[in-house]
């Protein structure tokens, strides 16, 4: 293989990586502000209805506070005296490089404690929905053959999405490879 089609097979792999990772708006359009009386929960809640993977960042937007990350104990008492990582400048970006329970607190004591706090779990990898499952196998399986076996050709009923799956990624490699050599030849 040429050192063109490597290098065009690892940009489109690399593109794909990237495209996968997410920058998310912490709070959305309210930023990172002490959550109104009736909304102490606002960022667990808005935590907890996303799902963070390594490679995913985080933007803190904000004026008059900070954003702390603190170890667990730090994140219940509400205490930044031990920071991880400590941020000031009202539009923060935090990179999600691990795997694990991540803990966000205000440096102001009175903010934290009013329910500007977060904490962030993530994950390893992102995960795609599943395809869509095969109904179960009932027992006329058994006594009818499947398509490919009636007409002689084809993989057998067992191969299931794997063989589907195996298929396209070799049909993509086949693609990239070709559409190096065409270049080539330009």
């Amino acid at each position: 293989m040429s050192s063109f089609t490597l290098t065009l097979l690892f940009l489109a792999i690399a593109t794909a990586a990237a495209a996968a990772a997410k920058e998310y708006e912490v709070g959305d359009a309210v930023g990172w502000r002490i959550p109104a009386a009736n909304e102490t929960e606002l960022y667990t809640i808005w935590a907890s209805r996303r799902r963070f993977h390594i490679g995913d960042s985080l933007r803190f937007r904000y004026s008059t506070s900070s954003v702390v990350q603190v170890e667990k104990w730090g994140f219940y008492h509400c205490d930044p005296s031990h920071p991880i990582s400590y941020f000031n400048d009202g539009n923060t970006v935090v990179n999600l490089d691990k795997e694990g329970t991540i803990y966000f607190i205000s440096g102001d004591l009175d903010r934290c404690n009013q329910g500007q706090k977060m904490i962030v779990k993530v994950k390893n990898g992102h995960h795609f929905p599943p395809s869509i499952a095969y109904p179960p196998r009932s027992s006329y399986d058994a006594m009818s053959p499947s398509p490919s076996q009636v007409l002689g050709f084809g993989a057998s009923s067992d191969s299931g999405p794997a063989v589907m799956v195996s298929a396209s990624v070799i049909a993509c490699f086949v693609a990239l490879a070709g559409l190096g050599l065409c270049m080539v030849q330009l």
